[in-house]
């Protein structure tokens, strides 16, 4: 079990390893226990008796919740392949509020080798459970002051990410203050969707001036940012932002779809840089080509200047032994006449 919690919600990762997990046809339950954020969670697994594994995995709450209580996740589900872990089967099921008197769950269906090796089956849970608008909406009113508009990550660069130091504010429709910035693009959603602003009517003013804020640092991310900004930091801070306005109570059913393109973008924008390196490698080889075709080109007309000129060569060297006597060149030079009596 691993534990990555902060301080606006609980995550953990459970690893459930199944036992004479038969691999032949057959029906059979299995349940475990755990606990998450103070309360127990169950989670059942129902294998079907089909030839190939088709398992319901169904996460439930336990006896001892008190009356009334929910508590607002998002599940990941994921089947391990334990021969070939990129074949991991994943399943989740997002932005769910659990209570005891319901039931969620998710039907896998494993078609490939890989699943069961020896009998044994595992099964990933990540569960990441937020905290509900009440407990939210205390725990500002005590911190807003100080923590209103935090950098929730300090080695972001300033010149990529939105800096979220206190900038000049004013009032927003008489509920509250929110920075200068931010009212042009509030006041267009919130002509848009007046639920907006209805929903926050109950909410005590702090409350109120702390959700608008986080709209409107959503919005302004997405009206300042171009496709090409959205490396790993910048989806990383727009997941962040996303997160903190999603516990604020709004409906973000408009908003949504667009936050979640704009997070697909980073794909987007490392297929383009992709294109573009492997362009410029291709137009870097296609100049070495030309260079050495020409090389070639002039290495060429050398070699058939060098082979006309051995042949001209060749027949002034035929040429020059016309009449020519062969002499030995180490014989003696004489300054007499030998005479022999």
């Amino acid at each position: 079990m691993k534990n990555q919690n902060t301080k606006d919600k609980v995550f953990q990762m459970f690893t459930w390893t199944l036992t004479n997990f038969p691999s032949y046809v057959c029906q059979k339950e299995y349940l475990k226990t755990f606990t998450v954020d103070g309360y127990t969670w169950g989670i059942r697994i129902i294998r079907a008796a089909t030839e190939k594994l088709y398992l319901s995995i169904i996460l439930d709450s336990v006896s001892g919740w008190p009356p009334g209580c929910g508590k607002f996740a998002n599940l990941k589900f994921i089947l391990i392949n334990q021969l070939n872990p990129t074949r991991n089967i994943i399943k989740g099921i997002s932005h769910t509020t659990f209570n005891p008197r319901n039931d969620h769950s998710r039907a896998i269906y494993a078609s490939a080798d890989g699943f069961i090796v020896n009998d044994i089956c595992i099964v990933e849970l990540h569960i990441s459970v937020y905290k509900s608008d009440h407990e939210k909406q205390g725990e500002s009113l005590r911190n807003i002051d100080n923590k209103l508009v935090q950098n929730t990550e300090e080695n972001f660069s300033t010149k990529k990410m939105i800096s979220n130091s206190p900038g000049e504010v004013v009032d927003f429709r008489g509920i509250g203050k929110v920075e200068k910035d931010f009212i042009p693009l509030l006041e267009e959603v919130c002509s848009r969707y007046p639920s907006l602003i209805d929903s926050k009517k109950k909410n005590s003013k702090k409350f109120t001036e702390w959700a608008f804020t986080a709209l409107g640092r959503v919005l302004y991310f997405l009206n300042i940012k171009k496709v090409r900004d959205m490396d790993d930091d910048a989806c990383n801070h727009l997941q962040t932002l996303w997160e903190e306005l999603e516990i604020c109570g709004f409906d973000l059913s408009w908003l949504k779809p667009h936050v979640q393109s704009a997070l697909d973008m980073k794909t987007c924008v490392e297929k383009v840089f992709n294109v573009k390196r492997w362009e410029e490698n291709v137009i870097t080889l296609e100049n070495d080509v030309a260079v050495l075709e020409k090389e070639i080109k002039n290495l060429t007309t050398k070699m058939i200047e060098a082979k006309v000129n051995l042949e001209i060569t060749r027949r002034d060297l035929v040429q020059a032994k016309e009449g020519f006597e062969e002499c030995d060149l180490d014989a003696q030079l004489t300054y007499m006449v030998n005479h022999n009596s």
